[in-house]
């Protein structure tokens, strides 16, 4: 993989910006052969007190495989340390599946004929007061890609409902420029997320076949115009099987350190979605990515960025997320509905892909207890 490709050129109204953090993502994952790293390789970085990008590579590796205790071991001390016993709960809220994109592996593709949706001001409060009434205090709105349908200023009507009942609002909308995310955080958004689906810039188009979403680098600078618009927190991810996953999770874990090096302020998440069956099932998995190479990830980006907080989806069964809040992750949702619709009042329009975990806010907190941690649904106050 090189810095230098043809990319979908910038639409009118993209923010151009120019600090070499994709050159870095692409020379440093241009360099990585997951098959290159060798056992010698992960014991040297399971005994390092600092992990390099070199050492996360090895831990990434299939060399790694048989090392699976020790680093499960090791994350779960570091998790213990930065994080103690809490898990933050959350629960997206989707309010429009409206998208102009046409990427193979969603259900919003704008190519699915689908029960297409979008929740109006008062529907959305309706929503929000379902969720509050559950206890939970942080929030995620969600939107498909569509400036037409979705604009900037409904989606900040929609945050400034969700701030007045939840002490913390997160978006995952399209990628936006500086001004507008400042305009968003200025309504009430805490936090951004913004996943690039797969770092390699030849599959990006292959899976990306029309719409903004085709052009590589606006997306991929989202997080730094967040953090330049004032938001205080930003997820990354890949989604794992789109393409080589090891590479996609070292290009993913990479990405998030040198947005540290450069904002040392900002606070930095990681998601682990994978392929889930969807509307159209158009997606052809490039590698699968089953639960013990899944746990490999998590476990390999607590043990590279230790402060990093951890989300698990409910993409993934129950005890499986049960086992991975106790290991590495730190966030987990709860009593999520992927459709339009589906908290206060009746569903109204079709879902972005398939949930395995559908158990409700009470369930998921009894589990958490289960474990001997704390589940956590206020550890911010907005000022």
């Amino acid at each position: 993989m090189s810095a230098h490709f043809v990319h979908a050129p910038y639409q009118d109204g993209m923010e151009v910006i120019d600090s070499g953090i994709m050159e870095g993502i692409l020379d440093g994952v241009g360099r990585y052969d997951p098959a290159a790293p060798t056992e010698r390789d992960v014991a040297r970085a399971l005994g390092a007190d600092r992990l390099t990008p070199d050492d996360f590579a090895a831990l990434l590796s299939p060399a790694a495989r048989p090392f699976l205790e020790a680093m499960a071991v090791r994350a779960r001390a570091e998790r213990r340390r930065h994080f103690g016993t809490a898990v933050s709960l959350f629960t997206p809220l989707y309010l429009s599946n409206h998208c102009r994109n046409r990427c193979v592996y969603c259900g919003f593709n704008a190519a699915n004929r689908i029960r297409r949706a979008q929740l109006d001001l008062d529907s959305i409060d309706r929503e929000l007061a379902a969720i509050a009434a559950t206890g939970l205090q942080d929030v995620l709105l969600l939107t498909g890609e569509s400036r037409s349908m979705s604009g900037v200023a409904y989606i900040g009507e929609a945050v400034k409902l969700a701030a007045r009942r939840f002490a913390l609002v997160g978006i995952e909308v399209y990628p936006l420029n500086t001004d507008e995310y400042a305009y968003l955080n200025a309504c009430g958004a805490d936090y951004t997320c913004v996943f690039q689906e797969t770092y390699d810039p030849v599959r990006y188009l292959e899976v990306h076949a029309a719409g903004p979403k085709r052009v590589y680098p606006y997306r991929l600078e989202a997080q730094e115009r967040a953090l330049r618009g004032g938001m205080r927190s930003v997820a990354f991810a890949a989604l794992l099987g789109l393409a080589d996953f090891r590479k996609d999770a070292f290009a993913t874990g990479l990405h998030a350190h040198l947005i540290q090096r450069a904002y040392p302020w900002a606070e930095i998440s990681f998601s682990l979605p994978r392929l889930r069956p969807h509307v159209s099932n158009a997606a052809e998995n490039a590698g699968d990515v089953h639960e013990t190479e899944l746990l490999q990830v998590m476990l390999a980006y607590r043990l590279f960025m230790p402060h990093a907080a951890i989300t698990i989806s409910s993409r993934e069964r129950a005890g499986f997320r049960d086992h991975a809040v106790d290991l590495c992750a730190t966030r987990m949702s709860a009593g999520v509905r992927v459709d339009i619709g589906g908290h206060g009042e009746a569903e109204k329009g079709d879902g972005q892909f398939e949930i395995a975990d559908g158990r409700d806010v009470g369930a998921v907190h009894a589990a958490i207890v289960g474990r001997g941690l704390q589940p956590v649904y206020r550890d911010y106050i907005r000022t």
